[in-house]
């Protein structure tokens, strides 16, 4: 995740987290991608039922119930265990979370523990009475998504009316004082609304959007055919570059991020350095503090029946279950060699990411792409989307041509 907001317009500094001793039990939410001993933030599926059908859902989730999910005890168990292990927070999401009906019990004993909840919904389900209890049970933050405005929003989720329903709730947790923000997953279905999403935020009066990048896994890996092409993808992140700079320059106080493509912080320190050359150094410091990729370091991923994997996209492969190990021991046992390989620095990587000079901010970016695309968990990503020169690769190379991603046909 890249905080594009806080790095492009200097609005977070190398003080900031200094200040705080990069501690993640001492730095607030904002600053904790800068945290030295950094523990992973969790993403609890809870479910995987959902009351939609998107196109790009990594779930693959459908409106039906699915057998052998963790029950309210081993919900219990297992955010007591994430709060014994110092995670600093636990993103609750799906399938759609609301149609779990111990939601705010788990939710309710997870703040009691200490831990920061934040809700991942598609906001169909949210009415008066259901921000009530998202309030009362301790929420600090509440992502909704969207994938355009309108009619083009409700063929990607596949329900008529979607948008309508998702964009009351925005305003009613908004008007409630809840902390709330959108999610855009970008593609070529609907990349030309990127523009209207922006405007949305501004129009609405919400504080923050993440924008993500499509990660070929479950539904996601079937539609990559309309996946950006690297140029469609670049021009679109520097979009985003734009908006946020925009808002920042009228004095509007929004928080956008990136997620899913770490060769954006290599795109954003490149730009820093054409536009605020003096402060390139730090911007670099804090996007090596922040690491690129954290999948199987500052992130995991707990599915609705326990498995344990390095992320939310990764649910090919699974680390262990919460039910046979708790997942502080699971996290922690490095003779599984992909969490061993994720935790090398640097990453093992194959082909363009073996030399590239952005590694220490890229990380290697999305496992679950390269995996998916190549076979190979250790292959580079093929959405990257920096030229050869760009990272100081040649592509001549011995065995470059294996990695070798084919033009990409303009599907529609």
């Amino acid at each position: 995740m890249l905080s594009v907001t806080r790095l492009l317009n200097g609005t977070a500094t190398s003080a900031d987290a200094l200040r705080y001793g990069r501690s993640s039990a001492r730095l607030p939410s904002h600053l904790l991608h800068f945290s030295e001993d950094k523990k992973p933030v969790v993403v609890w599926n809870v479910t995987r039922r959902c009351n939609l059908h998107c196109m790009h859902c990594y779930a693959d989730s459908h409106d039906r119930e699915y057998p052998d999910e963790l029950t309210t005890d081993e919900g219990v168990a297992l955010l007591d265990d994430l709060a014994s292990f110092g995670a600093p927070s636990v993103l609750f999401s799906g399938g759609e979370p609301l149609l779990r009906p111990d939601l705010f019990a788990l939710v309710e004993h997870a703040r009691e523990r200490g831990l920061r909840c934040v809700l991942s919904t598609n906001g169909t389900l949210i009415d008066e009475e259901a921000v009530q209890r998202i309030v009362a049970a301790g929420f600090s933050y509440v992502g909704i998504s969207f994938d355009g405005i309108g009619r083009l929003h409700d063929k990607i989720r596949g329900k008529l009316g979607a948008f309508d329903a998702s964009l009351k709730a925005l305003r009613l947790l908004r008007d409630a004082g809840m902390r709330v923000g959108l999610r855009f997953t970008v593609h070529r279905k609907n990349v030309k609304q990127l523009p209207l999403i922006f405007d949305l935020l501004e129009e609405e009066e919400i504080d923050r959007c993440c924008i993500y990048h499509l990660a070929y896994a479950g539904r996601g890996d079937r539609v990559r055919k309309y996946d950006l092409a690297p140029a469609e993808t670049r021009a679109a992140v520097e979009y985003v570059f734009d908006r946020a700079q925009s808002f920042h320059e009228r004095g509007l106080d929004k928080e956008v991020l990136t997620v899913g493509n770490h060769a954006d912080n290599a795109l954003l320190w490149m730009r820093v350095c054409r536009q605020q050359p003096e402060r390139a150094d730090e911007v670099w410091q804090m996007l090596a503090w922040n690491g690129g990729n954290q999948s199987g370091v500052a992130i995991a991923c707990v599915d609705p029946v326990g498995a344990v994997h390095i992320d939310q996209f990764s649910w090919g492969h699974t680390l262990g279950n919460v039910r046979e190990r708790p997942f502080s021991a699971i996290w922690a046992d490095l003779s599984e060699p992909r969490l061993a390989a994720l935790r090398e620095s640097p990453r093992p990587i194959a082909g363009r990411c073996a030399s590239c000079r952005f590694m220490p901010i890229c990380n290697g970016n999305l496992r679950a792409r390269a995996e998916s695309y190549f076979g190979d968990f250790l292959a580079p990503d093929p959405a990257c989307y920096l030229t050869d020169a760009e990272i100081g690769f040649d592509p001549n190379a011995t065995g470059a041509d294996q990695w070798t991603v084919p033009v990409q046909e303009t599907a529609t």
